[in-house]
């Protein structure tokens, strides 16, 4: 039921992500990591909460798996974004399933995918999540 809540919210007023548990509703319209990141660093806890989100790569699965969030959906994921969240127990919903997340100019690969792309370790993720972070600004 939360699943399906934050599916449909995520098709309204352009949002980019919905967590839903319940009657507790956060929702995104920014793109990328920076709105999982920012839950991180506030310490909310959203253990257990349903996520719908537009895209997933393998950086924003393990900041999910962080996060503690048991339910997912994405309209798109990567490969190595579904592994990690079917390895970390997360169940997982997805339309269009793709080798890698492309880039916003769809001339390469997105950093925050290259970033992460030989860590097997979400901690180390993180790392070198901001560590892209600060390259890009």
């Amino acid at each position: 039921m939360n699943l399906e809540k934050a599916k449909m919210l995520l098709n309204i007023n352009g949002h980019t992500c919905v967590f839903c548990d319940g009657q507790t509703i956060l929702t995104d319209k920014r793109r990328g990591v920076r709105p999982l990141l920012d839950i991180l660093e506030s310490g909310r806890d959203v253990s257990g909460y349903s996520v719908a989100d537009k895209v997933v790569g393998k950086a924003a699965a393990y900041l999910y798996c962080l996060l503690g969030i048991k339910h997912l959906y994405a309209r798109v994921i990567s490969r190595s974004a579904l592994d990690v969240l079917t390895n970390a127990l997360v169940s997982v919903e997805y339309d269009e399933l793709v080798p890698a997340i492309r880039n916003r100019t769809n001339d390469g690969f997105c950093p925050m995918e290259q970033a992460v792309w030989n860590i097997t370790d979400p901690t180390k993720a993180l790392t070198a999540i901001y560590d892209a972070l600060a390259k890009l600004n």
